[in-house]
């Protein structure tokens, strides 16, 4: 979670029995290169120490509004000023309903009326206190404000009963910290990406693939949605969850993805072609599984749908289409060609062969290549980051064709 790197999150936690969640919540933001600052209720405390969050967070515990050292300096608006974005998890009812009422008579609450940084509030509680008119009332009213909420996961709480109210995923959490701390700058676009391998099947159990991971494709289309991009993302096979925030839809093979991608392309302003689509398929595909036998087994490969090729010649006015490029050899000659013959305005060319830029790797070392002959090499980054400097150039390519502008 490279976003945040550096950034001061203040962590809230009220009194529900989902306060223990926080200690790892606190440890994950510390983890990410965050600095982290606990605000606890009283309340709180009857559930978790303040010593575990100041051992986990490396800094004293906000508690007392009066105490005589830490407000000395007015400290309730020290912190207040000081964090970058406030995470108020877990969210009780009646601390929503203060947060809603704008009544400030505990730290937690006097940091969040007198705050300027995005509040995400994360909700737990019990599924009739959840589903109560109030408390609705009381998220609307936040909503409205701006507030982000985390919506509660349905299942078996600690009261025994059924439905929603347990703490979201510690990860979605903080996912959401990373999106409020990301500026909205494709707020409104709507983007498809394409990730993953695909699986050519010549019998039920046996299929052509390749090694791709889907890491660079997922992180493309959650980089897109951390600026607010409306994001659809079709990948292959692959081991990895479901992007936060994203509308994943699941393929198999060349043919699925093309008809997916094609679909969805028709009203997105930008395409990001990441998938490692299989170039072939079986010709046949057997019924039943093949049997082993003393003889070799033929098996007759015809071409896969060029699926990025059909996007360039259906490209809508302004839509930016954008390919990758896999090479073992010739990498600026081949990815050029690849370029110029399917229409695409940038291509991501990386060199297999290199240490760091291969396939299931963490990081990636590419060159993007645009439509004048431009090469910006980057060096070995996180694929997270290599997302990041990618999106740059494709929102630098909205901004020039978007309707208004002097457009290519």
């Amino acid at each position: 979670m490279e976003r945040l790197r550096g950034k001061t999150l203040l962590v809230g936690l009220t009194g529900g029995i989902a306060a223990y969640k926080a200690a790892e919540l606190v440890r994950l933001l510390t983890k990410s290169g965050a600095g982290v600052q606990v605000v606890m209720t009283r309340a709180a405390q009857q559930f978790i120490t303040p010593l575990t969050l100041q051992a986990l967070s490396g800094r004293p515990v906000l508690t007392d509004l009066f105490d005589l050292g830490l407000e000395s300096e007015i400290g309730h608006i020290q912190a207040a000023r000081s964090a970058d974005a406030v995470i108020v998890a877990p969210a009780t009812a009646n601390v929503l309903a203060k947060m809603a009422a704008g009544i400030a008579d505990d730290y937690l609450t006097t940091v969040l009326l007198a705050t300027e940084a995005p509040v995400i509030v994360c909700p737990a509680m019990n599924a009739k206190m959840y589903a109560h008119a109030a408390t609705q009332d009381n998220l609307s009213v936040l909503r409205r404000r701006g507030v982000m909420v985390v919506e509660p996961e349905a299942g078996s709480l600690a009261c025994g009963e059924e439905g929603p109210g347990r703490l979201a995923d510690l990860s979605l959490i903080v996912e959401a910290a990373c999106r409020a701390l990301t500026p909205q700058t494709l707020s409104g676009a709507r983007i498809v990406v394409s990730a993953g391998p695909t699986w050519e099947p010549f019998d039920p159990v046996r299929f052509i693939t390749n090694p791709s991971s889907g890491k660079m494709g997922f992180a493309l289309a959650l980089e897109a949605s951390r600026r607010g991009a409306h994001v659809d993302l079709v990948t292959g096979p692959t081991a990895l969850a479901h992007p936060p925030f994203v509308a994943t839809h699941r393929v198999t093979t060349a043919r699925d993805m093309e008809q997916a991608v094609k679909a969805l392309a028709r009203d997105a302003q930008a395409v990001i072609m990441a998938a490692a689509v299989s170039d072939y398929r079986p010709e046949d595909t057997a019924p039943q599984k093949i049997k082993k036998s003393d003889d070799d087994l033929v098996i007759r490969l015809v071409r896969n749908p060029d699926i990025l090729a059909g996007l360039g010649a259906d490209k809508q006015p302004g839509q930016i289409l954008v390919g990758f490029a896999a090479e073992t050899e010739q990498l600026l000659e081949n990815a050029t060609e690849k370029l110029r013959k399917k229409n695409l305005d940038l291509i991501v060319a990386n060199d297999l062969t290199q240490p760091g830029a291969g396939f299931r790797c963490d990081t990636n070392v590419v060159k993007i290549l645009d439509r004048s002959g431009g090469v910006e090499a980057l060096p070995c980054l996180s694929k997270e980051e290599t997302a990041r400097r990618i999106l740059d150039r494709i929102e630098a390519l909205m901004r020039i064709t978007k309707p208004g502008s002097d457009s290519r």
